[in-house]
């Protein structure tokens, strides 16, 4: 049946050429089925949709479901696959109307950016270029997927490919084109790649996947080895840690009276008009520790990787870790300074019914200037925490005492 509809779309590019059917017994056939599965357009009618860059320095992601099947007719911009990567979930959306002849990849499969992952036959011809510049251009992109870790060095800038109205909207989402890397004819930025990134950014849910759900579920014993796919949160927490090992830390611990504090809160809770707002002591304390950078900015900054340059940042983004079913997790609280203990206190819960829903965006784990891990809920008195790089300081707070 694949031969026959390979065959079918020959014959059609060899009428549209003015080829005469009798010269097709003289073409190896094998070579011409190879020819078709390498290009990136199928005969001006079947086309291939590779893993776009999906930003955030992502080089493979985890295929977790296909909404799609071969045989299956699409429409453009309809979903056609979920993908895991190591901080969020994308759904990845078709450039083109038709039917989906071929699937790359199978669930829970590993795929590197710039892979296919499937072809869809169209209607009507998307692009208007000859058949032998596309299948030319399709070679270029191949090589230049083999070769993406030498792009990735490079220092070189980069030659942006890409329609104005694909320009448009990356400049109305603040996106630099250059970042990202086209899957279209000749590494064109096509509006798939685009939204792709968008997606990331903004909307990605983060979901815990269902092996590891599976894995950690509560047993009385091991009767024998048992083996845990190390990802989600799990894994990005590994790669975080892995880069602070790198950072010379120093710990100072110390006990402070928190008479104040408990006083403060209760004054809070007996207000009737928060009566639906859960004011916690964490809340008073990352306010309290905003006041404080107020005063020593040098702790809310950044160091470069070079290690050349101290960014001190004007924005108090606290970080405050929560602990979840499928792993520690760290969103922020934005432009701290600003807010007040109520406003604060909100957001954290906002964030934290996220976190153990895993609904968490990019846009709320990604750019924390300073992080408060509160060990005293599980019972921790002292503590010597680790940064989270490229940030440079770290607080704990350990458990209330009776003296």
């Amino acid at each position: 049946l694949e031969n026959c509809l390979y065959k079918k779309m020959f014959h059609r590019l060899l009428l549209s050429r003015k080829v005469l059917l009798s010269e097709i017994s003289k073409i190896p056939w094998n070579v011409c089925k190879h020819h078709f599965h390498q290009s990136q357009m199928l005969a001006g009618r079947v086309m291939q949709i590779r893993l776009s860059d999906i930003g955030e320095g992502i080089a493979e992601v985890q295929m977790k479901q296909w909404h799609v099947k071969i045989g299956d007719q699409i429409q453009e911009f309809e979903n056609v696959c979920d993908v895991q990567s190591d901080k969020a979930s994308v759904t990845i959306t078709s450039r083109f109307s038709g039917t989906v002849r071929r699937l790359y990849c199978e669930v829970e499969e590993i795929v590197p950016v710039g892979s296919p992952l499937l072809d869809i036959e169209t209607e009507d011809e998307p692009e208007n270029m000859p058949f032998d510049k596309a299948a030319d251009q399709s070679e270029e992109i191949q090589k230049r997927a083999k070769s993406d870790d030498s792009f990735t060095g490079s220092k070189e800038k980069k030659i942006v490919i890409a329609t104005p109205s694909v320009r448009r909207l990356a400049m109305e989402n603040k996106i630099n084109l250059s970042e990202i890397k086209g899957t279209g004819p000749g590494g064109r930025i096509v509006k798939e790649d685009l939204l792709n990134v968008i997606s990331a950014e903004a909307d990605a849910n983060v979901d815990a996947s269902d092996d590891e759900k599976k894995s950690f579920s509560t047993t009385s014993a091991l009767i024998q080895d048992q083996v845990i796919p190390i990802r989600g949160y799990r894994r990005a927490m590994v790669k975080t840690m892995t880069s602070a090992n790198s950072i010379p830390h120093f710990t100072y611990c110390d006990e402070v009276n928190a008479d104040a504090l408990i006083q403060l809160r209760h004054s809070f809770m007996s207000m009737d008009e928060l009566k639906d707002v859960k004011i916690t002591y964490l809340s008073i304390e990352i306010k309290a520790l905003s006041l404080a950078l107020l005063r020593f900015p040098m702790l809310n900054a950044y160091l470069n990787d070079t290690v050349t340059e101290l960014i001190c940042k004007a924005s108090h983004n606290i970080s405050f870790a929560v602990d979840t079913p499928d792993g520690l997790v760290v969103p922020f609280i934005s432009d701290c300074q600003k807010k007040s203990i109520i406003q604060i206190a909100k957001q954290i819960s906002d964030l934290q019914a996220k976190a153990l829903n895993n609904k968490l965006t990019n846009a709320e784990l990604v750019g924390g200037t300073f992080t408060i891990s509160n060990i005293g809920s599980i019972g921790g008195t002292y503590a010597s925490p680790i940064i989270f790089p490229p940030q440079v300081a770290i607080c704990a707070l350990g458990r209330f005492q009776v003296c």
